[in-house]
C-alpha cells in the first residue's frame, strides 16, 4: 500500500527541520573557529554550510505547497511544486560548483594553501561526519518516499561534506604539495556538477513527463486481470504525476455484447482497486471487441 500524503509530508518536514537546525549550529561553530584561526577558507566553508539551510527551507516550503489540495486553477493539486523546488536546489548545486572552480583557480595563482590549527581540524572532522550522516539519511528517505526534492537535499549535504573533506585534505597534504587544495577544489566542483546534472535531469524529465516503465505496465495488467474473470489488454496508457498524486487514463476492451451498465460497473471496480493498491486515480475507457 502507498504512503498517505500526511505521513510522507511529516517525514519530509522532519528531515528539513533537522537539516536547518544542524546547518545553523555547524555554521556558528565553523565561523567561530574560522575567526579564532584567522582562516578565510573555514569561514567560507561556514557560509557554504549555511547555504544548505536555504535548500532545506526550499524543501520545507516545497513540500508545504505541494501538499495543498486541488483548487480552481490547479485541479490536480500542487504536487509538482516539489519537482520545481528540486530544480532550484539543482541550480544551487551548480552555482556552488562554479564558485569552487573559481576559488580553486584563484588560490592556485595566488600560491595559497590551507593553514589550520588543531581546533579547525576537529571541527572539520565533526562537520564531515554529521553532514555525511545527513546526506545518507536524506538520500535514504528520498528513495523511500520517492522524492527528488529530498534526494536533492541529500546531494547538498554531501557537497558540504566534500568541501569540508577538501579542507581536511589540504591540512595534511598541503604541507608537502602546496597546490593540492586547488586541485581537490576542482575535483569536488566536477562532483557537484554531476550531482546538479542528476538532480536537474530527473526533476525536469518528471516535469516534462516520461514513458511508463514496461515492468510496471505489465504489473498493472496482471493486477487488473486478477480482478476480472477474463483477460483484458491495456492500451492508450497515460500517467501523470503530481507529487504523490497520480492520474492515469487507459483503454480496455470488453465483450461487445456487454451492456454499458456492466462496462461502467467494471471500470468503477478497477478504478477503486487501483486507488487502494497503488494510489492511482484512474479513468478507464472501454472499447468493444467480438468474442
Amino acid at each position: 500500500m502507498h504512503k498517505t500524503l500526511n505521513e510522507r509530508t511529516r517525514q519530509a518536514y522532519t528531515e528539513s527541520k533537522l537539516s536547518i537546525i544542524l546547518n545553523v549550529l555547524l555554521f556558528g561553530l565553523k565561523f567561530w573557529v574560522g575567526i579564532r584561526s584567522a582562516s578565510v577558507a573555514l569561514m567560507a566553508d561556514a557560509w557554504h554550510t549555511l547555504s544548505d539551510s536555504f535548500s532545506s527551507i526550499i524543501l520545507f516550503f516545497g513540500f508545504k505547497i505541494s501538499n495543498r489540495g486541488p483548487d480552481k486553477k490547479h485541479p490536480y493539486g500542487h504536487g509538482r511544486m516539489e519537482l520545481i523546488a528540486a530544480v532550484i536546489i539543482g541550480v544551487i548545486l551548480g552555482v556552488i560548483g562554479v564558485n569552487f572552480v573559481v576559488e580553486s583557480v584563484q588560490r592556485f595563482f595566488n600560491n595559497e594553501s590551507a593553514n589550520f590549527g588543531l581546533l579547525a581540524i576537529i571541527v572539520t572532522i565533526i562537520s564531515i561526519i554529521f553532514k555525511e550522516a545527513m546526506a545518507r539519511y536524506a538520500t535514504h528517505l528520498g528513495k523511500k518516499l520517492n522524492s527528488e526534492l529530498i534526494k536533492a537535499d541529500g546531494w547538498h549535504h554531501r557537497s558540504d561534506a566534500l568541501s569540508s573533506l577538501l579542507i581536511l585534505a589540504g591540512i595534511f597534504l598541503g604541507r608537502y604539495v602546496w597546490w593540492i587544495d586547488s586541485l581537490l577544489g576542482v575535483i569536488v566542483s566536477f562532483m557537484l556538477f554531476y550531482a546538479a546534472y542528476e538532480v536537474l535531469s530527473q526533476s525536469i524529465n518528471s516535469l516534462l513527463g516520461t514513458k511508463m516503465d514496461d515492468d510496471f505496465k505489465q504489473k498493472l495488467e496482471e493486477f487488473i486481470c486478477s480482478q476480472l474473470d477474463f483477460r483484458v489488454y491495456l492500451h492508450h496508457i497515460h500517467m501523470h504525476m503530481y507529487g504523490e498524486h497520480k492520474e492515469m487514463t487507459f483503454h480496455i476492451k470488453l465483450p461487445a455484447d456487454m451492456t454499458i451498465g456492466e462496462g461502467h460497473k467494471i471500470s468503477k471496480k478497477l478504478e477503486k482497486k487501483l486507488l487502494e493498491e497503488y494510489g492511482i486515480n484512474a479513468t478507464i475507457h472501454f472499447d468493444p471487441y467480438e468474442k
